[in-house]
């Protein structure tokens, strides 16, 4: 069957008109291989040939989801649902303690500062003030040591892409200083001035998609134009390297950090007490493993690295002796996984992961002159710890647990008696004593013993017919702990199981678990999927035609090779802003630090097992696929559209079903980070418009 009459077959079936979506015949050669890639020329997000086809797809979308009956009606409800206070963790700076709250539908959330713990609340940076469309997201903030100014970073429409302003923290003014085109950067401050990381100027119809080399770190003095800051380092023989630094809190040692991908770091360090010493010298040679500076111990810095225990320990490294036989242990490797340390208020506090779930300690003595011993930080039950944070002589510290049905709740951790206190807790619009998690383990296609959390109303019944929507990541070390959504609530709601699977490729159980799903273990991945969906379905908790899949990014990937491997498995495909080219992504802004993970298609021996899962070239013509909608948006420069538009406009001309296959355009987004909450609402209601359609389910009134 050729490609034109099985997207004929397709329209006919699904009752959808679909665009015509042009053939080329460009083909590339990859190590004897020829490889056709028709929509190459949806590669140009500039051309006005790509922009008509994004209108036309949009305008098919927006079509099909408005005849959904009760598309409206989930909007309302998830309006409903978003509208309450969510507030993060208190920090302090000065004589101010900072946090964020959104009120309930702002666009972005607004920074406040309130002098001491009793202090009243204002407005100390509010995003949507910048914008009328809510797109311009505060991404982080920096104060200066003696709190005289704060330096921030604003990202616009999603991009990655980032201008830094610096405010007077006294009259809350903006001085002139402006920076551009930074990206994946912090600002550390030193003296009358911070540290960062940027690229040159790309060209302006190309900085959405071109490669992005040669990664630079600058110090900019308060006052004196970007162009008299000061180069502090680039690596000329290593284009595709990224350089991040960081000054210690008391400014004794500026550490560098590089990196040739996702995995694997080197770092470097000056100590700024040693007016000799002008050139970084080396820590820890790179890049085969994964050491981070938490922090200063005096004249030693303390490191947390997996260098000979995959579960990581923390040593302190005398720079005068950075050889691995004189690191000192101070917390040695566990069976669990140790996955962030902190200092703070003159302690170490540590998490490690116990089957996905976090469980924190904390050390009084980690100076190497006695034994550290653990002190448990007592939890509020199964979930996930964040914004724990502070300064040395901190007496108070903060942070939020959050679970899959309960919202991020602040904490107020006292120093001096270890304990935790209840500081504030949403009031939402549901009541979360109505749902349950429970975890449970199945066996992958290997043997393998992966974790899954389903999360769902009290009383579900295992009944074979419940809606799944079955969410997944695997992969670049990241694990999926509990964390709430309010969107995922929704669906659980309306009577569905909201199923996570902790799949090999991240970090939950370790390096080991990482390294089993990367490059040519990549498939092991998708086989935890597959089997997650097939343990659902033995175990009755549901069955094929009431199974959605989902997941963004490196989990679009997932979707998208699960959905080609066993399409007749599951009912809905929700691949977003996927990397769906496997042979190409290497080609666009920062893919190119992937291979590390993935591989190369510029490799022989790579290109042959990316080829046999790479979700583009794996759709066959006349093959039956589940009902897709393709979410992706046009600013993203992380992954490039070109990505979902290929792959949407192949799915097209090979569904043979009568499933339908949509493509959903973002305008003004880019990869997820700091989307508005309208966009956020208007997606989610799209999605699951899509979703319960295609999976038989009605809406259920609140």
């Amino acid at each position: 069957m050729s490609i034109l009459t099985g997207s004929a077959m397709a329209q006919q079936a699904s009752g959808i008109e679909y665009p015509v979506t042009r053939q080329t015949d460009s083909t590339d050669d990859y190590h004897g291989v020829q490889v056709r890639d028709p929509y190459r020329w949806l590669e140009d997000d500039h051309s006005a040939a790509t922009a008509a086809w994004v209108q036309e797809q949009n305008a098919v979308t927006r079509s099909y989801l408005s005849k959904i009956p009760f598309r409206e009606d989930i909007e309302k409800r998830l309006s409903v649902l978003w509208n309450y206070p969510k507030t993060g963790a208190p920090f302090r700076e000065g004589d101010y303690y900072y946090f964020y709250k959104n009120d309930g539908l702002q666009n972005q959330a607004v920074l406040y500062r309130q002098k001491g713990l009793e202090g009243e609340p204002e407005v100390f940076l509010d995003p949507n003030r910048l914008s009328a469309s809510g797109t311009t997201a505060l991404s982080s903030i920096s104060f200066s040591k003696d709190h005289k100014y704060a330096a921030y970073l604003l990202a616009i429409a999603g991009s990655d892409w980032q201008q830094a302003f610096v405010m007077d923290l006294a009259t809350r003014s903006l001085l002139p200083d402006k920076l551009n085109w930074i990206k994946f950067s912090g600002l550390s401050w030193r003296g009358n001035g911070f540290y960062y990381s940027r690229y040159d100027a790309p060209d302006e119809t190309k900085k959405l998609s071109k490669k992005n080399e040669f990664h630079k770190v600058y110090y900019h003095r308060l006052g004196t134009p970007q162009e008299q800051d000061e180069l502090v380092y680039v690596d000329r023989e290593h284009p595709l390297r990224n350089a991040h630094v960081g000054v210690t809190e008391d400014e004794r040692f500026l550490v560098l950090s590089t990196s040739e991908g996702t995995s694997g770091r080197e770092i470097r360090y000056r100590d700024l007490q040693d007016a000799g010493q002008q050139d970084f010298k080396l820590l820890i040679k790179g890049f085969e493993y994964e050491p981070d500076v938490i922090d200063n111990v005096g004249g030693r810095l303390l490191v947390r690295t997996n260098h000979g225990a995959p579960n990581y320990k923390i040593v302190l490294i005398d720079p005068a002796q950075p050889e691995q036989a004189h690191w000192q242990t101070i917390v040695p490797e566990k069976p669990e996984v140790l996955i962030n340390a902190v200092t703070a208020g003159g302690k170490l506090f540590v998490t490690y992961l116990q089957d996905a779930s976090e469980r924190m300690y904390r050390y009084d003595h980690f100076d190497g002159t006695g034994e550290a011993v653990a002190q448990a930080v007592e939890l509020p039950g199964i979930g996930s710890v964040s914004d724990f944070r502070g300064r040395r002589d901190d007496r108070v510290l903060f942070y939020s647990f959050t679970s899959f049905t309960t919202p991020g709740t602040i904490y107020k951790y006292d120093v001096a008696t270890g304990r935790s206190s209840l500081y504030s807790r949403p009031a939402v619009q549901f009541n979360p004593d109505d749902y349950e998690t429970r975890q449970v383990f199945f066996n992958s296609k290997d043997g393998t013993r992966v974790p899954m959390f389903l999360s769902y109303k009290k009383g579900m019944q295992p009944d074979g017919n419940n809606p799944v929507l079955l969410y997944g990541y695997g992969g670049f070390n990241i694990p999926l702990t509990p964390s709430f959504n309010v969107s995922n609530l929704f669906f659980m709601e309306q009577g569905g199981i909201y199923a996570v699977v902790n799949l090999r490729g991240g970090s939950e159980y370790g390096e080991a678990w990482h390294k089993a799903g990367m490059l040519d273990k990549k498939q092991n991945v998708f086989d935890d999927f597959i089997s997650a969906a097939e343990y659902l379905v033995q175990e009755k908790y549901t069955q094929p035609s009431r199974i959605a899949i989902r997941g963004g990014s490196n989990g679009g990937l997932l979707v998208g090779a699960c959905m080609t491997q066993r399409p007749e498995l599951f009912k809905v495909a929700l691949p977003a802003v996927g990397v769906m080219d496997m042979l190409r992504y290497q080609q666009f802004t920062i893919g190119w630090a992937w291979a590390v993970e993935y591989g190369s298609s510029d490799n022989p021996e790579q290109f042959r097992y990316l080829i046999k899962y790479s979700p583009l070239h794996n759709l066959r013509p006349g093959t039956a696929y589940p009902a897709t909608l393709v979410t992706t948006a046009d600013h993203d420069d992380r992954v490039v559209p070109a990505h979902s538009f290929k792959f949407a406009a192949t799915l097209q001309a090979c569904q043979a079903g009568p499933n339908p296959v949509l493509i959903r355009i973002e305008t003004q987004a880019g990869h997820g980070a700091g989307k508005p909450t309208s966009k956020q609402i208007e997606e989610a209601a799209d999605v699951w418009a899509f979703t319960m359609y295609n999976l038989g389910m009605t809406f259920a009134e609140k």
